[in-house]
């Protein structure tokens, strides 16, 4: 009797080369998102910077040449108060169900650097439990509906639109990318001039009530609170623009603004040493993957 010899089973670095293969695998994984959609997020992957000795893509399982296994990584060097530190969003992950033992191989190998703050934005409820368990805890819990133009205007400010640059007295180089950088992928990045200073903002384009309703997504702001004070200007300049609603990442009732909780199950979480702040969602998959 002859026994079979299963094929070898490696894991390596996902290459630029390999994008067409790996667009393929995930829109047979996600049948709700195309090889297109899947590679034009893939597309800005291979165009942004990655902090120096990262993948830039993640990793993929190859059996006979072919990738029956991937995980999206998303690197980024983030700036706080001075600090730099490397954050990584664990985006979609799909391995063949053929393949499904070696799937936990891949998260492992991927997890390995204490030094990375790993976050996790899109969890679905059932798999939440199970990243718990691998050390895993929630720093969002629930989404807040916003209507911004409600609140009243309370101080005079100007809003500045990034484009094809940043004020110049936004002095944070880091800062001033990121506005940049976001503006491409077609986020409103605005920034607004108080009395105080400059402070930034970036919202990216979502949708919700079943993928039916446009609305706009607090993806980067100092402070939620830099939100919540501001709310009137930024709601009226976004409702001109037809976006009269922010989603925020919320742990519960925000003071001063009105809104409705729309889900109390999208959690977001985090393992590492630094964990993001709300409204601190910039370079993930929601960005540069698209609504």
């Amino acid at each position: 009797m002859v026994t079979a010899v299963r094929p070898a089973v490696r894991r390596r670095q996902i290459l630029e080369s390999d994008l067409e293969a790996v667009a393929i695998l995930l829109s047979h994984g996600f049948r709700l998102r195309p090889k297109q959609w899947w590679l034009r997020g893939l597309t800005r992957q291979a165009a942004r910077p990655v902090p120096e000795g990262y993948p830039r893509f993640g990793y993929m399982l190859e059996c006979e040449d072919r990738p029956v296994g991937v995980l999206l990584m998303i690197f980024s060097e983030i700036a706080r108060d001075g600090v730099r530190s490397v954050r990584c969003n664990l985006s979609s992950w799909h391995v063949e169900p053929g393949f499904a033992a070696q799937a936990p191989l891949l998260l492992n190998y991927a997890l390995r650097d204490k030094s990375v703050t790993y976050i996790n934005v899109s969890p679905a409820p059932h798999v939440q439990p199970i990243i718990e368990a691998q050390g895993f805890r929630a720093f969002s819990r629930g989404l807040l509906l916003s209507v911004p133009a409600l609140q009243p205007v309370t101080e005079p400010v100007r809003l500045h639109r990034v484009r094809d640059g940043a004020p110049a007295g936004l002095g944070d180089a880091a800062e001033r990318d990121l506005l940049e950088a976001h503006a491409a992928f077609g986020c409103t990045s605005l920034v607004v001039e108080a009395r105080d200073g400059l402070h930034p903002f970036v919202f990216a384009p979502r949708r919700v009530l079943k993928r039916l309703v446009p609305t706009t997504h607090l993806v980067y702001s100092r402070d939620l609170a830099d939100f919540v004070r501001f709310s009137g200007a930024l709601g009226r300049y976004l409702l001109r623009r037809a976006k009269p609603t922010v989603l925020l990442d919320v742990n519960g009732p925000v003071p001063g603004l009105v809104g409705r909780r729309i889900s109390q199950h999208q959690n977001k979480y985090y393992r590492g040493p630094n964990p993001p702040r709300l409204g601190e969602l910039a370079y993930t998959e929601g960005v540069i993957y698209g609504p």
